[in-house]
């Protein structure tokens, strides 16, 4: 399907530099925003990003620690730290209502930022993701979390390692070993300081405000998670009240990997949709 072109250009936020892929009308304040998890890049989002650009401006770029953006030890990879560093990106963007799209650990960080701005978040795409997190963290959380034993294992997950696993559950080989090729030890550091920072009750607040401001949302989740569970996205509408929930039967963790085709066809429209709200 033919899309919007797709810009490329460097932004520095709070002293960070990171690329910015943009399509659409260049510097419209209404936009949709792109926030990959773990471990992705915005360039997890570039099918999806030129035909969202049709409908809107549209914007991805790497978090702090991710992709090919600047990595610095003392970035505060903690919800808080990711959450205030997509707000200066808005602002440094001009965007002034946001359309959000997330996947992974881009769903906490950009829903604790909505949590503060309610009156700008015209809707929400969380893909196996949201507000509402497991009780019990998946089998890879809990090791990474354990002091020595997590650092272990990131220093034996080299690019081919991941790259293999990557594969193994469903992503086609260039999108894995895109993947793979981003993580160095800038990223490896952030993912250990994420996952033993990050308790479902942080989330509460954003949980209690996204409740009560209830924005137009679609939740989508591969029913072959193997690391958040589908049951998770009924349990989002503690959150997102009115959100519609669609599971797709073959996808995996990364739909925009394993399934873009069938991932476009339901957020584009939903995008266009609420382009104007």
């Amino acid at each position: 399907m033919a899309g919007a072109d797709v810009l490329e250009r460097i932004i520095t936020v709070g002293g960070v530099r990171t690329p910015l892929l943009e399509a659409g009308p260049a510097g419209a304040d209404r936009a949709a925003v792109f926030v990959h998890g773990y471990p992705g890049s915005g360039r997890d989002w570039a099918d999806l990003l030129p035909r969202a650009g049709l409908h809107t401006r549209a914007l991805a770029w790497d978090a702090p620690g991710f992709g090919r953006a600047d990595k610095p030890r003392g970035f505060p990879h903690t919800l808080a730290g990711h959450a205030e560093f997509i707000g200066r990106a808005l602002d440094e963007l001009g965007v002034r209502r946001v359309q959000l799209v997330m996947h992974d650990f881009g769903g906490p960080w950009a829903l604790t930022w909505a949590a503060r701005h309610v009156d700008r978040v015209a809707s929400v795409v969380a893909i196996d993701t949201g507000a509402v997190l497991a009780d019990r963290p998946h089998s890879l959380a809990r090791t990474l979390r354990r002091r020595g034993v997590g650092e272990a294992v990131q220093v034996l997950t080299r690019p081919r390692v991941l790259s293999t696993a990557l594969k193994r559950s469903g992503l086609p080989g260039p999108y894995a070993d895109r993947m793979a090729g981003d993580f160095d030890w800038g990223t490896k550091r952030a993912v250990l300081s994420l996952y033993r920072t990050l308790r479902p009750e942080q989330l509460r607040p954003a949980i209690t405000a996204l409740r009560g401001a209830d924005p137009p949302a679609l939740i989508i989740w591969g029913a072959r998670d193997p690391y958040l569970p589908v049951e998770l996205a009924e349990r989002q509408k503690e959150a997102l009240p009115s959100a519609e929930i669609v599971v797709l039967p073959g996808s995996g963790h990364w739909p925009m990997g394993d399934d873009p085709e069938l991932l476009a066809g339901l957020v584009v429209p939903f995008l266009a949709a609420h382009a104007a709200r």
